[in-house]
């Protein structure tokens, strides 16, 4: 599964997206990036493995300190700032633990991911929590890309 019909719908649409990652380490950007096309449809990519940044992106520190980086209102805050952020249609927000304890915020359940994509025009999130259980790093973060190219074709279709 890959970001090609998803690239071609957005192209017809004359739509864009963006995207903020945490723990899939710019993956998605990747994924999408190796589809022809996509350089017209993806505005930008942001990888804010630390909290630090994600509130330089625009998350809220109130945000992180009463419902953890690890949380769904800290994968929506993303997924809006990074949509205004690039002017886009679409923003698509990660956060989660894959495998491991952070020690800079030990708090939140290992393993579980937290999916947020906005849609800008109809100010609208669509949520999706994961648990991931794949032996590897690799594995967790193929399996949240996956889910997520789901996510995209049900909402653009």
């Amino acid at each position: 599964m890959d970001f090609k019909e998803i690239i071609h719908i957005l192209q017809k649409e004359r739509k864009t997206i963006a995207t903020m990652e945490s723990c899939t380490g710019g993956g998605v950007a990747n994924a999408i990036t190796n589809c022809e096309g996509a350089s017209e449809v993806l505005k930008f990519s942001a990888v804010t493995y630390s909290n630090e940044y994600k509130i330089k992106m625009g998350v809220s520190s109130e945000v992180i300190d009463k419902f953890t980086v690890y949380s769904m209102e800290t994968a929506d805050e993303m997924s809006k700032n990074i949509t205004k952020f690039a002017k886009s249609d679409y923003g698509v927000g990660i956060t989660g633990q894959l495998n491991r304890q952070d020690p800079a915020n030990p708090v939140g359940k290992d393993n579980v991911v937290y999916v947020s994509i906005y849609d800008s025009k109809n100010n609208k999130y669509y949520r999706d929590t994961m648990e991931v259980h794949k032996e590897s790093r690799k594995l967790n973060k193929e399996h949240v890309i996956e889910r997520i190219i789901e996510m995209l074709l049900e909402i653009l279709k």
